[in-house]
């Protein structure tokens, strides 16, 4: 029997059900291995991505490029498994429909995010060993400086909000992903949302784990750093300016994703209709009381 794609309605209750099976009902250690896979993937789209785009001189065409490869990591995730934490946002449906506690959902982000950021180390230490940076006579070790360095020095309010419309795209090909019958149909709406955010240059805060740390370990050798042709800013590559971009970063992809995706479905398709309906419900039910007091003062005469 061929399965029909889901309504925003069965979607709701598809990411509440997901969620509540992902927080209350699955192994710590399940969740952690999920969390690590999730992050070798989002890593290694992140990689192919700079390989692909790192020797483009215009920067549109360089963007659509990465943002064509990119989405191979959340493909991944979605169809063969794994634990992001920038999707696991979306669990806040499950805890404001009492499925799961705060601290289910706050342990999950916790794991997951922990997770991301080991599987995202491991493979930053991968290729940085496998010799790949040394492409294109360094320029490609250059250009992992070069990316880091800038995002280390965005502002606080910069970061965050970025993060926010990056999550909020993400979120929704996740969400998307729910709705599609098929893998194919999976792949689409996955892709071009986060293409969208690749191509925006919004803050992700796992890709941004795999950016910091295999620009740490570029910094290690100077033929990138000359490759990268930043000066002063490579200084922006240390563990200050990594925790001032990874935490606004990671709490806007927390607004993003919980609030404007996850909250805002909710309200719309679960939350409203219901109250109308026990509005509507109460309405008729005084109404019908109204219609018994007046029928039971006229028989009284």
């Amino acid at each position: 029997m061929e399965q029909r794609p889901m309504n925003t309605v069965e979607a709701v209750e598809e990411t509440i059900k997901v969620g509540e099976n992902k927080a209350a009902k699955t192994h710590t250690f399940q969740t952690l291995i999920a969390g690590i896979l999730a992050g070798t993937f989002i890593a290694l789209g992140a990689f192919a991505a700079a390989m692909a785009s790192h020797g483009m001189e215009n920067i549109g065409l360089a963007k659509l490029v990465a943002g064509t490869i990119f989405p191979v990591g959340l493909i991944l995730i979605v169809i063969c498994g794994g634990e992001l934490f920038t999707g696991n946002t979306l669990l806040i449906l499950a805890f404001i429909e009492k499925k799961i506690t705060a601290r289910q959902m706050l342990r999950n982000w916790i794991i997951v995010y922990t997770g991301n950021f080991i599987g995202t180390l491991l493979i930053a230490f991968l290729v940085f060993n496998s010799g790949l940076l040394s492409t294109n006579d360094g320029m490609l070790g250059g250009y992992a400086l070069k990316v880091a360095s800038y995002k280390g020095g965005l502002t606080f309010i910069q970061a965050f909000s970025s993060g926010i419309l990056c999550n909020l795209l993400v979120c929704l090909a996740v969400w998307g992903s729910y709705t599609a019958s098929d893998v194919f149909g999976k792949i689409l709406i996955i892709w071009f949302p986060v293409m969208t955010f690749i191509v925006s240059g919004f803050e992700h805060s796992v890709a941004n784990m795999y950016y910091f740390t295999i620009a740490a370990l570029a910094k290690l050798n100077s033929t990138f750093v000359e490759a990268a042709h930043i000066g002063d800013q490579i200084a922006n590559i240390n563990l200050v300016h990594i925790l001032l971009n990874i935490i606004p970063v990671t709490l806007g992809n927390i607004v993003g994703g919980a609030f404007f995706v996850g909250l805002a479905y909710w309200a719309g398709y679960k939350y409203i209709p219901n109250l109308y309906k026990l509005e509507k419900g109460a309405s008729k039910q005084k109404y019908k009381a109204q219609f018994r007091r007046i029928r039971a003062h006229l028989s009284g005469k």
